[in-house]
């Protein structure tokens, strides 16, 4: 049997996510993800395990979070503007060692016990996290044919979770279960607070050591990886264009509705990620389980997001990526309505199910708004990586809600939730316009 020669000539011109020329650098940059993955989700529990240790309310525990995304708003446009002047390979060494240094501050953060040293640290963090983020993101697409360029990205994000599963990993089994403040009495009450001045002071300085180690090991680790992508030629997919002038490039993107509607969906994306995956230790220990448990279910939730990013990345072989994010953002809808509504086991499943939903939103949204940019690509980058500081600003809220303890008759924490779903109905209304913009049919 004979294959028709246009099926076959259409096989053969069908373009490769990766060639295997950049098959080394893909790599490279591609373990870069995994590594900011470690960071978001081994400092996720530290709200809850700070709330406790340093005994603040849930409010200013999160603004572990507000450091931790207000370092990308801060670091993203100078990123941008650096990266467009110098290369992406120099971006990303930069943000390498401005992530370590924050990394290795946890070390004297831990000896002075001051809660604001430790949100310095993790902002500085936040710079090489910008970098690299800002970096890494648009070195991906360009690493081959346009065509493929959002499913080249997916494939990227996909290792995101990988990192993050590590992180939660170490949280949940070296820190969260070593922390002596988390000790509760036969009614699952916390005791800590119950205790003299002298036995805090000591459980204290254990557990801001034990938060302290993981952060210092990984500066060290970040540090090492550095030096092997320094010494190794990177492909150069960034010409430099001393004519692309920043404030052209910025009114530009602002009358682009794709970008702008794109970076709106951003902000809103990314607070629903961290508002759901940080505050399942606070809806678990409203129905009275351990933090070192209540994480076991934040593992289980990047365990659904890892395969349902894989899933989804299959899926757009065949579905368009806008339609795939408004019926994801559709189903982070429905699953948050039933964490607000039902109380109990059955809300907390729904928490964790909705990650599922979440997978392929970041890169999804970010593949869209930055279609056809060409030039300005750098610069359009830098305001999606501005766009974390939705996990900046929405935790902080989330838990001003949590700490009122019951709102309209529902438990506060449950309530709170009203934030994600908000977010998830802003991503399904960009998805249904880019779906419609482009002529789709359903």
């Amino acid at each position: 049997m004979e294959l028709d020669t246009n099926m076959v000539n259409n096989l053969e011109d069908r373009p490769k996510v990766v060639s295997k020329k950049i098959i080394v650098p893909f790599i490279l940059i591609t373990s870069l993800f995994a590594l900011w993955g470690f960071a978001n989700d081994i400092t996720n529990p530290l709200v809850a395990a700070f709330q406790t240790v340093m005994e603040i309310s849930t409010a200013k525990a999160a603004l572990i979070q507000f450091a931790f995304y207000g370092g990308y708003a801060t670091m993203a446009i100078p990123a941008a503007l650096f990266v467009q002047k110098y290369s992406y390979k120099k971006g990303i060494l930069l943000g390498l060692a401005l992530y370590a240094i924050g990394a290795l501050l946890f070390f004297p953060a831990a000896q002075y016990e001051i809660f604001e040293f430790f949100l310095i640290s993790l902002y500085i963090l936040t710079f090489g996290l910008a970098f690299l983020e800002t970096t890494a993101n648009p070195y991906i697409l360009s690493m081959g044919d346009k065509r493929t360029a959002t499913r080249r990205l997916n494939f990227a994000q996909s290792f995101n979770p990988v990192g993050s599963l590590l992180g939660m990993f170490v949280a949940s089994n070296y820190i969260l279960t070593s922390l002596k403040s988390d000790i509760r009495n036969e009614s699952g009450e916390l005791i800590f607070s119950t205790l003299n001045s002298a036995e805090k002071s000591v459980i204290r300085t254990n557990d801001l050591a034990i938060i302290r180690d993981p952060y210092v090991i990984l500066g060290i680790v970040v540090i090492l990886i550095m030096i092997v992508i320094g010494l190794y030629k990177m492909p150069i997919t960034n010409k430099h264009d001393n004519t692309i002038h920043p404030y052209e490039s910025f009114k530009r993107l602002i009358k682009n509705y794709n970008y702008r509607e794109g970076v709106i969906a951003q902000v809103f994306y990314v607070a629903a990620q961290i508002m759901c995956w940080t505050f399942i230790i606070q809806y678990a220990d409203n129905l009275g389980i351990p933090k070192a448990k209540a994480q076991n279910y934040n593992i289980i939730a990047m365990v659904i997001f890892l395969s349902s990013r894989f899933i989804s990345t299959y899926l757009m072989k065949y579905l368009n990526s806008r339609l795939l994010l408004t019926l994801f953002a559709i189903g982070g809808m429905i699953t948050t309505a039933c964490v607000i509504l039902v109380e109990g086991m059955f809300g907390l499943y729904c928490l964790i199910a909705t990650s599922a939903f979440m997978s392929l939103m970041f890169p999804t949204i970010y593949g869209i708004a930055l279609e056809g940019l060409d030039k300005d690509t750098t610069l359009g980058a830098a305001g999606l990586v501005m766009a974390i500081v939705g996990g900046a600003l929405m935790p902080p809220l989330q838990g001003s809600i949590i700490d009122l303890g019951t709102v309209a008759g529902l438990p506060a924490v449950n309530a709170s939730f009203i934030l994600p779903f908000i977010s998830f109905v802003v991503i399904a209304i960009y998805g249904y316009r880019t779906l419609r913009k482009h002529k789709i049919v359903i």
